[in-house]
């Protein structure tokens, strides 16, 4: 039995709102395999048991929908937790704000992305050398297009993380570091997500791009294709064996550790 710690990046003011990034993950990892324990633990609501890591194979690190960056004072507690994290010995996965967030508690440094905000499908990913042959991006080709939502990104990659995969908005898109007895996968992206979990997560808000409002084909481009070329993906590439081809990658990888 494989057992996944998933830490909720969400502050309890979001959460009290019913905005949470874990049951994303708890959604999606049920929907791959079914087999896996899940726990949940949010380290804004109070700091976490002393016991929380007891009987944990892998640990996630989930997207946000905070106000302020992972290296802001506000931030502070869910530093606290990752660098508790990466003394377990334990492989961890990030998305998002867990990339971005990981970069900063290993060295690196994140701040806004001077092309603004990168809404729907990141487009035209493409591996660096080294990650071509790494094993989170075991099934990917260049390319390839993947749910996202995000301000900030990382800017200042870690010493000793290797740079795995970028595109022209964020050149960092995904990272790993595996040093100093760290294990740490993480993408800028949301492979947990599908699109129309991006539509719901502007709140009601329209998603412009060049003038046009693209809500309404976020909200239905995972079973429209019309809709998904129109984002400039495909449905095949939003199909979840695809958009989570990283997020299997690394349950393997957990399982292969177990």
């Amino acid at each position: 039995m494989t057992t996944i710690l998933i830490v909720e990046s969400n502050s309890s003011d979001l959460l009290a709102r019913g905005k949470s990034a874990a049951s994303l993950f708890v959604r999606t990892f049920q929907m791959l395999d079914p087999s896996l324990t899940l726990k949940v633990a949010c380290p804004y609501a109070g700091p976490l048991s002393k016991d929380v890591y007891d009987g944990v194979d892998g640990v996630v690190y989930t997207g946000s929908g905070v106000d302020w960056a992972t290296n802001a004072p506000e931030a502070a507690p869910l530093r606290a937790e990752m660098e508790r994290t990466f003394q377990q010995n334990r492989p961890v996965w990030g998305s998002c704000n867990g990339l971005q967030l990981a970069a900063v508690v290993l060295g690196g440094d994140v701040g806004a992305s001077p092309n603004g905000f990168e809404i729907g499908p990141a487009k035209n990913i493409t591996r660096s050398e080294l990650g071509a042959a790494h094993a989170m991006m075991a099934g990917r080709s260049d390319g390839w297009a993947v749910p996202c939502v995000h301000r900030d990104e990382v800017q200042k990659l870690p010493e000793g993380a290797t740079l795995i995969a970028g595109n022209p908005h964020s050149p960092v898109q995904a990272m790993v570091y595996e040093a100093n007895g760290v294990e740490f996968w993480g993408t800028q992206y949301h492979p947990e997500m599908s699109m129309a979990d991006v539509a719901a997560s502007t709140g009601g808000r329209g998603v412009f791009s060049g003038g046009q409002d693209l809500t309404a084909d976020l909200a239905i481009a995972d079973t429209d294709e019309d809709a998904a070329q129109r984002l400039g993906t495909s449905t095949s590439d939003l199909a979840l064996d695809t958009r989570a081809r990283e997020l299997i990658n690394w349950l393997n990888h957990v399982k292969a550790q177990g």
